[in-house]
């Protein structure tokens, strides 16, 4: 299965798109007890507004020392909570409002900065809240048409992405037990204020409930694949983690 990867700031390509393909009936519905799918949850804790669903992030996001030692801010460290990345008809990647299914979503930039013969690797990481778990469900779906349409993706102005190798584990396949649903993604980043590359590039998301949850990590001269892998997947499970301690049904 092929899935989409990350236009700007670690968001998932095509998020902003998943309202109009779930349709105004999912949109409208908040969540429920019918929403609570592998993750034990309290319905009373689940955000039904944008200002919970804004704290709900706050708590699960990570911070730099979430990917590990030697991690920075970027400059900016925050999206702006009002837009969300569109991948466009022409495979470029754009900022637009956030659809009518989402809560709140915010993304963060992070850096390992060059030392020695390393460049400088770029991270990120992304939390979107949506209405309902159908529209999350929705963002999943929409990530694998994406790179289907668009093998090659420009990020920005001289940042590009390609080559990628993709695959998704539903939860209790391969001992997948995380998230109701995980996409994989690895790939070649090129960014000519870097030398250029072709580097390592990879990008995990994760669905459960009404959430969603991704990393980037873009890599750089002397940083392997694995290097990357390291920091993200440790971040990502961080995540995860977070997300259900604050929804899940206390004893």
């Amino acid at each position: 299965m092929l899935v989409a990867c990350s236009g700007s700031g670690g968001s998932p390509g095509g998020a902003g798109k998943s309202a109009s393909a779930a349709g105004s009936a999912s949109a409208e519905a908040g969540p429920g007890p019918g929403d609570t799918g592998g993750i034990d949850a309290d319905p009373a804790r689940l955000p039904a507004s944008r200002k919970e669903a804004l704290d709900l992030i706050g708590r699960v996001i990570a911070d730099p020392a979430t990917f590990g030692p030697g991690v920075v801010k970027r400059s900016p460290y925050e999206s702006d909570p009002a837009t969300w990345p569109v991948l466009g008809a022409d495979c470029v990647w754009q900022q637009k409002k956030p659809a009518a299914s989402v809560l709140a979503t915010l993304s963060r930039s992070y850096e390992v900065p060059a030392a020695g013969a390393k460049g400088p690797m770029r991270l990120s990481a992304v939390v979107t809240v949506h209405r309902t778990r159908d529209d999350a469900r929705w963002e999943m779906a929409e990530s694998v048409e994406e790179t289907m349409r668009c093998p090659t993706q420009q990020l920005r102005q001289g940042e590009m992405i390609g080559s990628m190798i993709a695959s998704s584990l539903a939860e209790g396949e391969a001992t997948q037990s995380s998230a109701e649903d995980v996409l994989f993604e690895t790939g070649k980043y090129q960014n000519a204020e870097l030398g250029g590359g072709p580097y390592p590039y990879s990008w995990y998301q994760a669905q459960s409930l009404q959430f969603t949850v991704a990393v980037t990590g873009k890599g750089a001269k002397g940083w392997s694949e694995q290097d990357i892998d390291t920091l993200t997947s440790q971040a990502h499970s961080t995540m995860l983690l977070r997300l259900e301690a604050a929804v899940e049904k206390q004893s």
